[in-house]
């Protein structure tokens, strides 16, 4: 079964990712395939969290199938991924003079 899953409109690329087809790796984690080597940095549905990185190998576990992810940020590993959320902490702290990441992020 393929996940419904939604991406912000200017989706966060780690640098282990430029370069590569996108619209490829999308299709990969919505199918669920069973890939290593992809971080999602995703919005947290708790509310005491902003965002969460998760290994795209968790894609598989059926709570997505009812809760698929809002992913603001595609990594090539863990690293990387922290890497995206500093910046976007930057960003957000840079244009809104704070870090509410959630409402940053939403569209």
């Amino acid at each position: 079964m393929a996940l419904e899953m939604a991406y912000h409109p200017c989706l966060y690329l780690g640098e282990g990712m430029k370069g590569k087809k996108l619209d490829k790796i999308k299709k990969k984690l919505e199918k669920r395939s069973l890939f290593a080597g992809v971080f999602l940095v995703v919005l947290s549905r708790n509310s005491n969290d902003q965002l969460e990185i998760y290994d795209s190998r968790q894609l598989r576990w059926r709570y997505y199938e009812k809760y698929p992810p809002y992913v603001v940020g595609i990594a090539k590993n863990k690293e990387d991924a922290i890497g995206l959320v500093k910046k976007i902490a930057e960003e957000c702290l840079q244009e809104r003079g704070d870090c509410a990441l959630k409402e940053y992020l939403r569209c």
